[in-house]
């Protein structure tokens, strides 16, 4: 086994380059971000910039979630070279260590690293992403804000004594009690369309939906106006508030009653099962780009072309990253079942990993 100091200073050197990439990365994405924002409302009197910093460092962590695996991969890969560069690495070799043991303390540290990000920073990343959510409606309105994207619409089902209703909202406010954007279509007991309603606003009374400057199109009628119009509804505010959240917006540890309120509504679930997946695979994928990692430092001092060899480990973990969101996609769609979805990247990633390892340093 690799001795104690020995370990913890492989450790030591990969945290520092994971930590040294991740936030300057942070850093120059707060800076993009804040100067982005602040062209977007130049032209907004109410805006002040403590608002937009406001909105920068809400939105910050979501961002970096995104950026962590590709943090751990060029931090890896820094380590390895350096290591290898500096006959670190020869030097172990020398005094009878493997490759394995050399590059558990980076994997350890990794999949602590995985394992802190899913049920410490992702929560954190979420109670944020919710806050810059509603400072963005407040800064840019119902019409100009980020979550009236097409790719972003709420899609509630409800049940009452009038029959099925399926609601369709841009943007959610209050908790889930005020929805904006509101498409309205009623069903009768036998599952038949009887109404469609367009309303500017809904907002959530006890057990209706109020909604305002509604226009009622029903067949065989002339589309009909009303400031007010009222359908029945048996869902409350949390259930509401738990359909409209969006995948990123719903910390860890809620996820499983987020699915469950999710399964009653009957829309949205599977977005909840493969978010919850990703997070649990997260680790693994971290793991996978650490063995990526060393399949490139690893290679350097043994036969040279550092730029290539770099050159490919950074096409693998982009192909790997690339394919993990395909598979999130085809996830999301329903296609691809959400742990297969969430699992098969990192696991691919890891057998690829360890049989290019097993292949040339083992045989």
């Amino acid at each position: 086994m690799i001795g104690r100091i020995l370990g913890f200073y492989f450790a030591r050197r990969f945290t520092w380059a994971v930590a040294l990439i991740f936030f300057s990365c942070v850093s120059l994405i707060m800076l993009v971000d804040f100067l982005e924002m602040a062209r977007r409302t130049a032209d907004r009197e109410n805006v002040t910039t403590t608002m937009l910093a406001l909105v920068t460092i809400y939105r910050t962590p979501a961002f970096t979630e995104q950026l962590l695996p590709f943090a751990v991969l060029f931090g890896a890969m820094a380590t390895f070279v350096m290591l290898s560069r500096n006959l670190e690495l020869v030097v172990a070799r020398a005094v009878g260590l493997s490759v394995w043991q050399f590059i558990a303390p980076a994997i350890i540290v990794a999949f602590l690293i995985g394992v802190f990000a899913t049920t410490v920073f992702n929560p954190l990343s979420a109670d944020f992403k919710e806050r810059a959510n509603q400072l963005e409606s407040e800064i840019f309105g119902t019409s100009g804000s980020f979550l009236s994207d097409a790719r972003n619409e709420f899609w509630i089902r409800q049940q009452s004594i009038d029959g099925q209703a399926i609601i369709q909202a841009t943007a959610s406010q209050d908790d889930g009690r005020q929805l904006s954007n509101v498409v309205v279509y009623e069903f009768d007991q036998k599952d038949r369309l009887t109404a469609r309603i367009d309303a500017k606003s809904a907002r959530l009374l006890d057990g209706v939906w109020e909604l305002t400057d509604a226009r009622v199109l029903a067949p065989g009628q002339d589309l009909q106006r009303f400031e007010t119009f009222l359908i029945t509804t048996n869902l409350d505010p949390e259930r509401i508030q738990e359909s409209l959240m969006a995948p990123e917006t719903v910390p860890f540890w809620q996820l499983p009653a987020a699915i469950h309120s999710a399964e009653q509504t009957g829309f949205g679930a599977e977005r909840y099962r493969l978010q919850l997946q990703s997070l649990l695979a997260r680790p693994f994928l971290l793991v996978a780009m650490v063995l990526i990692a060393a399949v490139v430092g690893l290679r350097v001092f043994r036969f040279g072309g550092v730029g290539q060899t770099i050159l490919g480990g950074v096409l693998a973990g982009f192909l790997l990253y690339v394919g993990t969101k395909l598979a999130e996609d085809l996830g999301e769609a329903g296609i691809v079942h959400p742990v297969a979805a969430a699992w098969f990247p990192a696991t691919v990633g890891i057998i690829v990993g360890v049989l290019v390892l097993l292949h040339r340093e083992d045989g």
